[in-house]
């Protein structure tokens, strides 16, 4: 019985890896007829890169503290609101990613990890009675202390991409 169970698990997983590669080769070939078969391509490419654009900017720590209202609350409150924004900011996009390289969308997902990594680590630095404005504060001191805004570096390769693509065609 422990050996049927073990090839079942093992077929299982098999399936399941093998439906993944399906999946991942099906969105590949997908990602390569959008950019060759449609002439709507190039509009759809640059609405990608607007809307990565403005994901960039929203989740920048700067943006991000400014936008994020939860005045009153405690440092924790507003830690779990910022991932939140930047999780939600990311799902909702996640879509543009069949329309940009895969260069753009690693930048894109490495801003979303880096930025809830860092207010990660400054919550935790802070004392369990900290206040919101406490974590707005260390925020806004880490960001312009270290100068290190990893949205401007995605803006500046968004904008480079987008400028290649309007020059294509």
């Amino acid at each position: 019985m422990d050996d049927f169970l073990k090839n079942g698990t093992s077929i299982l997983l098999f399936a399941c890896l093998a439906a993944i590669g399906y999946l991942i080769w099906e969105l590949l070939q997908l990602k390569d007829y959008l950019k060759k078969a449609n002439p709507e391509n190039k509009k759809l490419q640059l609405l990608a890169y607007e809307r990565l654009t403005v994901f960039a900017e929203r989740t920048g720590l700067k943006s991000l503290v400014s936008s994020s209202e939860v005045q009153g609350e405690s440092a924790a409150i507003m830690h779990g609101v910022l991932i939140q924004n930047i999780k939600a900011e990311y799902e909702y996009n996640t879509s543009q990613q069949i329309y940009v390289s895969k260069e753009i969308w690693t930048a894109i997902t490495k801003l979303k990890d880096q930025n809830i990594y860092v207010i990660n680590q400054l919550a935790a630095m802070l004392p369990p009675q900290a206040t919101s404005l406490d974590l707005s504060k260390r925020i806004m001191e880490y960001s312009i202390a270290q100068n290190t805004e990893l949205n401007s570096y995605v803006l500046d390769a968004l904008q480079h991409e987008a400028k290649e693509v309007m020059k294509e065609g």
